[in-house]
């Protein structure tokens, strides 16, 4: 089973920036698409950003495009998501997660998550 740990959450101010990072403990493989999401208490969880096996396409939540940039290192087994600009909206448990077969935005179709890593931004 893949292992994903997430890691750099925060208290930033608005305006800030913040880069998380998302590691395996276990094995992983290039070619899974990966994804970073996010939730906050009483909230479904939310698709925030997906970058497909070979890191050539993305795709990003209306609300942080233009902001946030996801990225890996497949030799590293290592995802990032930059957080630039960001805002008390933002704030929210964040997760790393891969998809095995497909292309997905949907939680639900994605197959391994991480714990979770806390970002707050305050005003």
């Amino acid at each position: 089973q893949v292992q994903l740990v997430e890691s750099g959450g925060g208290l930033v101010q608005a305006g800030g920036s913040l880069r998380l990072s998302c590691a395996s403990r276990g094995r992983t493989f290039p070619m899974y698409t990966m994804g970073w999401f996010r939730q906050v208490p009483g909230k479904e969880r939310e698709f925030v950003a997906a970058i497909d096996g070979g890191g050539r396409t993305t795709d990003y939540t209306r609300s942080v495009t233009g902001r946030f940039s996801i990225s890996r290192d497949n030799a590293a087994d290592m995802v990032f998501l930059q957080m630039n600009n960001l805002k008390p909206e933002d704030t929210a448990v964040y997760f790393c997660a891969a998809e095995r077969v497909n292309w997905s935005t949907r939680a639900e179709d994605y197959d391994y998550w991480g714990q979770g890593t806390q970002v707050t931004v305050s005003s």
